[in-house]
């Protein structure tokens, strides 16, 4: 590896996923404190005006391997390499402890009449949204996303007020539900409002970027929050001039804005990190992504995927209408949770929830078997 710059940039990818990892204790480890073990580590080496140099190395002969970087992408690499092993802190939600040792299910409660996929099914009752949220809550989710403004491709910002007049009441209602509210917006306004309503937790699209007061308000707030990759911070989230690399990019782009975010005074045990599947990315971009999930464990955070019902699913199921693409959004929350994915946004809840389910007895049975 002598030929590797100082100035080079390594990616560390966990696979060779183990179904009994009992059985080769040498040659595994843990993705962080979920349900995988990981037998090998692909690796990715970027250096400017050259092709990308990669390699599948086992865990075993990993340190070996990393011995011989040099320095100070041997440092990177320990870095990523401590972070796809670290157990993450559970997150007090009210009264609700979300583990990561475990997938959640995150359900989607949209309160405008113009989102892709529901718009105006909940819109001007909240008493209506509440129950379907209590729904959701029952059939098994950890959380739920009560947002007011869609970030659909064109569609109209929305007034902080009319917003704030949107989710409160909503907020309000399921305070009991057992599950962690989450408020999606990018306006400072809404999420102090609804933090004082009882949410639990932030979600925001820009990364607390599009509203110059939110990384303050969230920070104060104490709450947990989700950083969101969009190519735009303005008022149209999905404007881009395209991507070199979109799985580099965006892992690059994820990493300062954690470490901004950071060096802001906000805890790191308490940012979720989300690649942004949709905005800005075209059908190859969201594949990708999807397929290099693992890489962005990486961070050190707790990853969200957000794939329901969205454009992609069409594009690969003969234009499936958004009604009928149920059948694609289990099958890309499943994917994400056998890559390790903590959270998965949903519109589907009851499905999502047994097919997590299912995967988690399989795991069960996996490390507990004494065949």
């Amino acid at each position: 590896m002598a030929d590797i710059g100082s100035d080079a940039k390594i990616y560390l990818k966990p696979g060779g996923f183990l179904d009994s990892p009992q059985y080769f204790d040498e040659q595994n480890k843990r993705l962080n404190n979920s349900l995988l073990w990981f037998s090998h580590v692909e690796y990715s080496i970027f250096e400017e005006n050259k092709a990308p140099f990669r390699n599948l190395v086992p865990v075993e002969l990993w340190d070996k391997i990393a011995s011989r970087l040099p320095e100070p992408v041997q440092e990177r690499a320990a870095t990523q390499f401590a972070n796809l092993t670290k157990s993450h802190s559970s997150l007090q939600c009210g009264e609700r402890v979300l583990r990561f040792d475990q997938p959640h299910v995150m359900g989607i409660l949209n309160m405008t009449p113009d989102s892709f996929s529901d718009g105006g099914k909940h819109d001007g009752d909240p008493q209506i949204a509440a129950d379907a949220g209590f729904d959701m809550a029952t059939a098994g989710a950890s959380i739920l996303d009560i947002g007011g403004e869609s970030t659909r491709p064109g569609a109209d910002t929305v007034w902080e007020g009319d917003e704030i007049k949107r989710v409160i009441p909503v907020i309000e209602k399921l305070t009991q539900c057992g599950a962690a509210l989450s408020i999606d917006t990018r306006k400072a306004a809404v999420m102090e409002a609804a933090i004082a309503a009882g949410a639990h937790i932030i979600n925001d699209v820009s990364a607390l970027l599009h509203d110059k007061r939110s990384l303050e308000v969230a920070g104060v707030s104490g709450r947990p929050v989700v950083l969101m990759h969009a190519p735009s911070s303005g008022k149209d989230p999905h404007k881009s001039d395209g991507y070199g690399n979109v799985v580099t990019d965006t892992f690059d782009w994820l990493e300062q804005r954690v470490a901004d975010v950071v060096a802001a005074g906000f805890e790191r045990e308490k940012i979720i990190i989300d690649p942004g599947l949709g905005f800005g990315k075209s059908l190859s971009d969201n594949l990708a992504l999807m397929n290099n999930i693992a890489l962005f464990h990486a961070l050190g955070q707790p990853l969200l995927i957000g794939a329901s019902r969205k454009r992609m699913i069409g594009a690969l199921s003969k234009e499936a209408p958004v009604d009928q693409r149920l059948g694609g959004s289990i099958a890309f929350a499943h994917h994400a949770i056998q890559q390790g994915a903590q959270v998965v946004r949903v519109h589907d809840v009851p499905e999502t929830v047994q097919a997590a389910q299912v995967w988690r007895g399989m795991r069960d049975a996996g490390v507990t078997a004494q065949v």
